[in-house]
Order: C-alpha cells, then structure tokens, then sequence
C-alpha cells in the first residue's frame, strides 16, 4: 500500500550538492553561508533584517526576548496553533492568553480581539505582546493588527511559520509592514526546508541586533556594546545579556539558499493542487478553504472542515480509515489551551468555541510539491469514498 503524506519536503539534486559543498569547505556551523541565506531571504520578502535561527521556535523565543518580554508581561495568541506559538511566552516568564478564531480563516477574530483589548484597557491589563498566527499560508487581518496596536500599545510578531511565499495586499509576508517581527519556519513540511530551522525578520535596527545577540549565548564582540575592562587583559567578546545557542548551520542555510530559488514553483504547484481538490471535492459534504481576498495564500496546508451533521460518520472515524488507507492526514491544530501544560495554568475546555468546533470538524488532506497527480486522484477518490 502505498502512503501519501499530508506534507513532505520536496529535495532534488542540486539542493543535495549544496550542502555537499558545505560539508568539504572550512565551515559547518555559522559560517559565510548563514548571513547569505539572511540576505536572500530579506531580498524576496522586501524587509531590511534577518536574522537565522536553528527553528522556528527559537526566533520566536528570541522575538519575545528583543522586545523585552519579561515575568508578569502578557501576550494574546491564537488557540488554534502549534504550542510553539504560546511556548516562546512561557519561556519569558510572561502569561498567555488566546483570543478566539475567525469562522472563515481558522485566524485569530479581530473583532473578538478588539473587545478584548477594550475590557483589558479598563482593567489596567493590556497585552504587551500580541501574535496573530498565519494558519495554512494565509494572513490574518495585519492591516487591522497594526492600527489597534497603535491605540493599545503593544508590539506584534507575526507567526508566519506557514507562510514564506505568501502574500498580503499584494506585499510578501515577511516584509513587516505591519508587525514589529515576522517568523518563517523551515521544518521539513513546511513550504522550504533547511532540514530545522527558522527566521526571524524586522525593519527595525535595534531589535536585529537584540536578535542576534540573543541567538548567540547573549555575546557580541563589537566595541559599542562591550564594557570597558582593564587594558591590559584580552576581552575579544563578552555576554551582555542572557542568551542562548540558537545559530543555524552553515549547512542548513545553503540547504536553504538553493530551496528558495524554487519557492515560487513550489507556491505554483501547491495552488494547482488546491485549485483540483476546490473543483473536486465541492460535492461532498465538507467545507473547502476561504481565502481572504487580501491574502495570497502560500498553501502549507489545505484544511477541511466535515459537515458532521450530514455524515455517518465521527472525525475520529474519518481519520482512522483514511490512514488505514495510507492517505496520512493530519489535524492542525488542537486548541493550544486544551493541552496539559496550559491546563494546569488554568484553561478549560470550552475558553474559545469557535476553536473548539473546528478542532471536531477539521482535517489536513494531502498537499506538497512532490505529491503526484495520481497521488491527489487517490486522495480524492479514498476520500469521497470514506465520507459518503
């Protein structure tokens, strides 16, 4: 039986001789190639810094840390996320809360967060942090982000761990015109791979060097930020603040040069096999992706939603037969609340319905590069036949 992935990385011959290349030159860590992967990157998206990380969780740890996260800060998220999102708060000591999703998009509901930030202001507990999350490729509503951040003062860090090669009122994801730091994620199912790895990305000059200072144990070796110390000791770098060993590999980032130089054919494929399931899956009862019309989508994920009341069936059930089947589909996400850890801080079942009622209905069908169109005539013939 052959199995079809929900998502796979997508590698040919010429990404495997870059990093060859690396492996027989002088450098394997951080090297010449990390800084030019930054450059490429920062190029497509159109932002002026950024800054490599060894994965998405770590530049959104050392976002949170720039902008001076600290214990007793709060930061809103969405529930419906990986607990990387949420974690990189934890980590800083700080709370966590979420504000429920859009009915649509399946992205943090602005309008919901809007009243939010309206009781918090007259409780004297505004967040400090907020991250809107980019769920399957697409934007939240930035736009609308940034103009409440500029009424209630707080900083924004996009998690587009999903969305390299997307687009936002016709601008890259990535390009932070509306968010102080924008995360990419590189992991192996997401749209590019460096193996592990992640992104963090800003137009403003401080909050790079914070980056990139906290991404190395918290050392620099430049002069301006050094302490002065006797002359007559050899001080070449000292710890300024804390930090961690977060640095990506010189061969991740050439793994990573020479997939970007492929993004866009990735995107094109990705939307031509979304364009299949749209046209082909229209007369099962599930609900197809929205797509918001500011948004250009990059399609890490393709989500259906089942319409449980016009089936026999349970999600749970649906799910099992169709790996049963070898077709791997997958669940992004469960409410991040839901999880142990964050119930022992507090959250119930039920703190966001909306999320709630996705996370019964909801399933990741097959969708990357690599995937074939037999694959895809498989899915969509195992699917119609598991459902009706």
């Amino acid at each position: 039986m052959k199995i079809i992935k929900y998502g796979r990385q997508t590698i040919d011959d010429e990404d495997i001789k870059s990093v060859i290349e690396v492996l027989k030159s002088d450098w394997l860590t951080q090297g010449p190639k990390v800084p030019e992967f930054e450059n490429a990157v920062a190029n497509y998206v159109g932002v002026d810094y950024a800054t490599a990380t060894n994965s998405a969780t770590s530049a959104l740890h050392i976002a949170c840390m720039a902008l001076g996260l600290k214990e007793g800060d709060r930061v809103w998220t969405s529930p419906n996320t990986f607990v990387a999102t949420s974690n990189a708060a934890l980590y800083c000591g700080a709370k966590v809360d979420f504000i429920d999703i859009d009915k649509d998009t399946y992205n943090i509901d602005v309008n919901l967060l809007e009243a939010k930030l309206i009781e918090a202001k007259n409780n004297n507990a505004l967040p400090k942090i907020i991250i809107p999350v980019h769920l399957a490729g697409q934007s939240p509503d930035m736009e609308r982000i940034n103009e409440l951040s500029k009424i209630y003062h707080f900083k924004t860090v996009e998690d587009a761990s999903h969305s390299i090669g997307a687009q936002y009122k016709n601008r890259h994801v990535g390009c932070c015109d509306y968010s102080d730091i924008t995360i990419f994620s590189f992991h192996p199912v997401k749209i590019i791979t460096t193996g592990e790895g992640g992104m963090a990305l800003t137009n403003n000059a401080e909050l790079d060097r914070l980056l990139k200072m906290h991404r190395s144990h918290g050392i620099s070796s430049t002069q301006q930020d050094m302490i002065s110390m006797p002359k007559d000791e050899l001080w070449n770098y000292q710890q300024i603040t804390m930090g961690y060993n977060y640095r990506m590999t010189d061969i991740a980032a050439a793994l990573g040069i020479n997939q970007l130089k492929k993004l866009k054919s990735f995107i094109s494929k990705r939307h031509k096999i979304a364009k299949k399931y749209d046209e082909t899956l229209i007369d099962i009862p599930i609900k197809l992706p929205s797509t918001s019309p500011n948004s250009y989508s990059s399609f890490h994920l393709y989500i259906i939603r089942l319409m449980l009341d016009k089936i026999s069936k349970t999600q749970r059930q649906i799910h099992d037969e169709l790996i049963d089947l070898g077709i791997m589909v997958n669940l992004h996400y469960i409410p991040v609340y839901r999880q142990p850890v964050y119930q022992d801080l507090g959250f119930k079942k039920g703190y966001c319905p909306e999320a709630e009622n996705y996370f019964k209905e909801a399933l990741s069908i097959p969708i990357h590069p690599s995937m074939s169109e037999d694959d895809q005539n498989t899915v969509i013939k195992l699917l119609k036949q598991v459902i009706v």
